[in-house]
């Protein structure tokens, strides 16, 4: 006879938080640091949004994009440099990470069907030994049971001069006063949408990104978790 695992025995930690905050960043090295399952469900939005563009979908046809949501050939594979997000196969990772993309993932992101669609293929990585999840509604929405929850900000600002930073590094143009514009936009459209808007769980852990490394953020999400998980 099968043994039937329950899922809500496997520890997950939820990072929660506004665009460019540094989430993606932290959550890797707790991954990696504690050899956990790692899911970025941002990462899922721009696939979604990159499959939508390529398919010249439009952003009134919620059907459509449910459908299209339901049926997205997505699998994440773990690598030595990171986990690699791949579309009917191909590797679209350096794909991702555009202001396009990121606009649109978070215009999908606002549409109740296509949230819906999405929900419980991002439960399906909650397997052992445990999950780190990054996004904006996982403490609140997807793993609103989680024994470790965070909610990583920092200032509009801050985020901007990052984003620019990592833009110029990849030899892109970048004027700081777009990205922050955009930054506060799409702060606005997460934090006011009406299914799973963007907010911290009553019980997470804040965590001011504004004035820190990436490794004091990581030290102070490590004490975190271990005074929440017999590890």
């Amino acid at each position: 006879m099968e043994t039937i695992i329950n899922s809500t025995h496997i520890p997950v930690v939820t990072v929660d938080g506004p665009s460019g905050v540094g989430k993606g960043t932290l959550c890797v090295l707790l991954a990696k640091h504690f050899k956990w399952n790692l899911l970025d469900s941002g990462a899922i939005y721009r696939v979604l949004a990159l499959s939508i563009l390529d398919h010249n979908i439009s952003l009134d046809s919620e059907d459509v994009l449910e459908t299209h949501a339901l049926n997205l050939p997505l699998k994440f594979v773990t690598m030595e440099s990171g986990v690699h997000v791949l579309l009917n196969d191909i590797d679209v990772s350096d794909k991702l990470r555009t202001q396009e993309i990121g606009e649109m993932a978070s215009k999908i992101a606002a549409l109740p069907k296509v949230r819906e669609a999405l929900l419980q293929r991002q439960r399906d990585f909650r397997n052992k030994p445990g999950l780190i999840a990054d996004g904006r509604d996982m403490g609140t929405v997807v793993f609103p049971d989680a024994p470790v929850k965070i909610f990583l900000d920092a200032s509009p600002e801050a985020r901007a001069e990052r984003r620019m930073k990592q833009l110029q590094k990849n030899k892109i143009c970048a004027i700081y006063d777009e990205i922050l514009h955009e930054i506060k936009a799409r702060d606005e459209r997460d934090r006011n949408r009406t299914i799973a808007p963007l907010k911290s769980a009553s019980d997470a852990f804040l965590i001011d990104s504004t004035d820190l490394t990436i490794d004091e953020v990581f030290q102070q999400a490590l004490k975190i978790i271990k005074s929440k998980i017999n590890l």
